[in-house]
């Protein structure tokens, strides 16, 4: 029997899916949806709850998202967040205004102490604001429960209805108590029971990969990393040795990837692997392509076509059809690649945007509805070792986007030499568990003034990214000790031919993305 979920209404914020993974940090289950539903179509899902998410546009514009105003009859209790909140205030005689004084970032906020939505937190604390429209008069029978110097109604609630909003975001990490504001509202205003846990997540997967190949056969596409690692593992238990595992070493890893996977993750978990090397293939598809966007996509149809070619050879030594392509791709890949209701394309993954048309597979994904963290959870429950579970994320493109620029082997050679520095010294200082990830870029086409060995040098800069984040859909560039970013620096220069600078990237995301491409 399906789970009945917290439904999540994503009005366009690029991270709306946040709003869905805080909601299963907290034990129920949730599910994303678009705002377009009907009030049919919601409660077809025979949802718990419903949480309308932020926007970025205006409620009183028209055009704006919006939702069935019968969804506010069925007695289904909702939840509003900035836009969400906004609109629930319009639709239910409430008013929204632009006042001409906005609230960005953090903000402290003064709550009643008798609101069930703040229950047992601070009179006075920071949250995180990102508005230009207010609620300026709630709607009728609701009672206003927090406020701020300039939103005089940064909260409400209607005990009656069930039904409660927020101004601020209280999904994001930057605000404090947010998380215990999505618990006030789903345990003690909507009345639900936790219903969502790590091992129902690894039984429903199996459950759905046994469904959907059947009998059939698959094929699995390794990494290295994560992603992949644990896709592989949970097909592996659902349905043996119908799955074989490809590796593709396309010319783009880092040092010592390839070793990796045929060590550690064969020795973990017993799989069926080939490898197949196709580094003049890929390199040769790349020849002279600058643009981000195009080269992820080349390598999206080239993967797609080295898998077709091991796939025909697996056939001919055991002439079964293999229908099926195992897939680590995550729920964020999915958002930043426009699979978002309303949000922006942010960059094609070349496992999701990236695919060719005309693709003979069917795609098993048993990770895509899943972030990261839930991800390496399940790496556990699977019995993977720390140190594939642990990994520092590696993007499936590889060095083709830590290159800004054409990509050749030179410019491959020094960039894999300046990572493995980076990796190793971070390691040696003991920070890996510290840092999501540290993105090594090589800016190809950029060159330059130094000077080494007393004369006169001309080569390309190095940037470091190092980053830290719960999720990857928001970071924070890391702190490191300036003495390791010095060592590093050192040892990237002087061991590096064709190096001689090297920068920190200090962005945080947004506005920046993890990668530069």
């Amino acid at each position: 029997m399906a789970l009945q979920p917290v439904l999540v209404v994503d009005f366009g914020a690029q991270y709306a899916q946040l709003i869905a993974r805080r909601v299963r940090e907290l034990g129920f289950y949730s599910e994303l949806v678009p705002h377009h539903f009907t009030a049919a179509q919601l409660m077809a899902k025979n949802p718990t709850a419903i949480i309308f998410s932020g926007g970025p546009a205006s409620v009183y514009e028209p055009g704006s998202p919006n939702i069935s105003a019968e969804i506010f009859d069925q007695g289904v209790p909702i939840f509003g967040i900035c836009y969400g909140f906004q609109l629930i205030a319009q639709q239910l005689t409430g008013e929204v205004a632009k006042t001409g004084i906005s609230e960005y970032g953090a903000t402290k906020v003064k709550i009643d102490s008798s609101s069930v939505l703040f229950k047992q937190l601070p009179e006075n604390y920071q949250v995180w604001m990102s508005h230009g429209d207010a609620v300026v008069a709630a709607p009728a029978g609701f009672k206003v429960t927090a406020s701020t110097e300039v939103t005089k109604v940064a909260a409400f609630e209607n005990l009656d209805r069930k039904i409660a909003g927020v101004q601020f975001h209280p999904e994001v990490v930057h605000g404090e108590y947010g998380l215990d504001v999505l618990r006030n509202f789903l345990s003690n205003i909507a009345k639900l029971t936790p219903n969502w846990s790590a091992d129902q997540v690894l039984e429903d997967a199996i459950a759905k990969v046994k469904s959907q190949v059947g009998s059939g056969r698959a094929i699995v596409g390794l990494s290295g990393g994560v992603d992949s690692a644990v896709a592989a593992a949970i097909v592996q238990r659902a349905i043996g040795d119908q799955l074989t595992a490809v590796f593709v070493d396309h010319g783009l890893l880092r040092t010592g990837e390839r070793e990796q996977v045929e060590l550690d993750f064969v020795a973990a978990t017993g799989i069926k692997l080939v490898v197949v090397d196709a580094k003049e293939q890929f390199l040769a598809a790349l020849a002279g392509v600058t643009d981000p966007e195009q080269k992820r996509k080349i390598i999206g149809a080239q993967f797609i076509r080295v898998f077709e070619t091991a796939a025909a050879q697996l056939q001919a030594a055991a002439p079964t059809v293999i229908d099926f392509l195992v897939q680590g791709t995550l729920y964020p890949d999915v958002v930043e690649s426009g699979g978002g209701a309303s949000a922006a394309t942010i960059k094609s993954h070349h496992n999701v945007g990236g695919l060719p048309d005309d693709m003979q597979f069917k795609l098993v994904e048993p990770l895509n509805t899943l972030f990261k963290d839930e991800v390496r959870n399940l790496g556990g429950l699977l019995g993977l070792p720390t140190k594939i579970i642990s990994r520092h994320p590696f993007p499936g493109p590889g060095l083709a986007i830590r290159i800004v620029g054409a990509i050749d082997q030179s410019r491959l050679e020094i960039l894999r030499a300046a990572d493995l520095i980076a990796r190793e010294e971070l390691t040696a200082a003991g920070l890996d568990s510290q840092v999501w990830q540290f993105p090594v870029v090589l800016l190809a086409d950029v060159r330059s003034v130094g000077v080494q060995g007393d004369g006169r040098t001309y080569g390309h800069p190095i940037v470091l990214r190092p980053v830290s984040s719960e999720d990857a859909m928001t970071a924070d560039w890391s702190k490191l000790p300036y003495e390791l970013l010095a060592k590093i620096s050192s040892r990237i220069t002087n061991e590096v031919s064709s190096v001689n600078r090297v920068v920190l990237d200090i962005t945080s995301k947004p506005p920046g993305t993890i990668e530069w491409e």
